[in-house]
């Protein structure tokens, strides 16, 4: 569990433990981030994240850092900064993925990118962020989330998502997989970020991913 605990003088970040071997069940100051401004926090499955005042992303979680594949991360169960990005103003965190959003707009994503949850054109692992083009390059992204292993972002008041629809999933009920979480209109899985169509002029404000499902906030345009 993770908490942000504001005060007048220092927003500190509470909950996961420097050390992820035993389990925590009341909130724990996370020394490593004493004097850091916090802004945002994101949790995944298997790693957390969070972004600064100073636009700096910093990611922690034991079996999550081995499949991010991230470089020089030495010890997971302490905060890491990742170096390889621009002021980032929000982080979100998937199953064995990460997405931050930048201070201008532009998507990054890494990890594991099974069943294209990176939204690259590929479902290779990516071991460092990478910019996610496609529809972005004509609209900027102002919100994203993740879920187990698919992603949505708005960009232009539209709901684009990709990665897992569903057919190549782990569970099933009756021999079918569950799925349809990227609001296409089938199972299949996406690999670049795709539009969802809605039946009226709507305005999206917010998306959200759970495990196997999405959730947006729309308003009538």
């Amino acid at each position: 569990m993770l908490v942000v605990q504001a005060s007048d003088v220092q927003p500190r970040l509470r909950g996961c433990a420097e050390s992820l071997k035993l389990s925590e069940y009341t909130p724990r100051l996370i020394k490593d981030l004493e004097g850091i401004k916090v802004k945002y926090v994101a949790a995944g499955m298997l790693t957390s994240a969070c972004t600064d005042e100073n636009g700096s992303v910093f990611i922690f979680g034991e079996k999550g850092i081995d499949k991010l594949l991230l470089k020089g991360m030495r010890n997971a169960t302490k905060p890491s900064l990742i170096s390889e990005l621009p002021y980032a103003e929000e982080v979100a965190c998937g199953g064995y993925h990460t997405c931050v959003l930048t201070n201008i707009g532009e998507l990054y994503t890494w990890g594991s990118n099974e069943n294209g949850c990176l939204g690259i054109g590929s479902s290779y692992a990516i071991p460092s962020p990478e910019k996610v083009q496609g529809p972005f390059l004509e609209s900027s992204v102002v919100q994203v989330s993740c879920g187990w292993k698919h992603t949505a972002a708005i960009s232009g008041g539209r709901v684009f998502t990709w990665g897992w629809g569903g057919s190549n999933g782990t569970f099933s009920d009756d021999g079918h997989s569950s799925g349809g979480q990227l609001g296409h209109g089938s199972d299949v899985d996406f690999i670049n970020p795709s539009r969802v169509c809605f039946a009226e002029d709507v305005k999206a404000l917010q998306v959200s991913c759970g495990f196997n499902h999405t959730g947006a906030i729309l308003e009538y345009a």
